[in-house]
């Protein structure tokens, strides 16, 4: 093979591996709220969406989230590999419970667990829930918790 068709191959092979230092944008939003404070958040449903989650990001709006939507309630654990912006994690129970709020550095590979089963995971920029004074036990409104 001549080296020009070499690193075409290999060009190629990689592109997947690009592909993934994308940050996922483009998934469907709900609104909720925590009180009187809005949110918008993006839905991650797929075992896709969920393990790239909010990856790459470099900026994330204030009132804007992502909330982990999973099949059944489950110790839910997260950690921060390749996630570039500090992010506070809320395990939500099916009601909108909030049963705890873990704060989570970036690019770090400590995991930070639900204390129970839950389905639902809301990650904010990081210090979003303490500044609006929002703690375990209080609840979040909004479409996924309607049942």
């Amino acid at each position: 093979m001549r080296p020009a068709r070499i690193a075409l191959a290999l060009l190629l092979a990689a592109a997947p591996a690009f592909a993934q230092e994308e940050p996922q944008t483009d998934l469907p939003r709900v609104e909720l709220s925590a009180g009187m404070h809005k949110i918008e958040a993006q839905i991650a449903r797929t075992p896709s969406q969920t393990a790239t989650g909010l990856m790459w990001r470099k900026q994330m709006p204030q009132h804007e989230g992502m909330l982990f939507v999973f099949p059944q309630a489950f110790p839910q654990c997260f950690w921060m590999k390749n996630t570039l912006l500090p992010l506070s994690a809320a395990f939500i129970e099916d009601d909108g419970t909030i049963v705890n709020i873990a704060d989570m550095q970036a690019q770090s590979l400590e995991s930070h667990c639900s204390l129970k089963p839950v389905r639902y995971v809301l990650e904010m920029n990081q210090g979003w829930f303490a500044k609006r004074g929002i703690k375990p036990g209080m609840k979040l409104a909004g479409p996924p918790f309607q049942r």
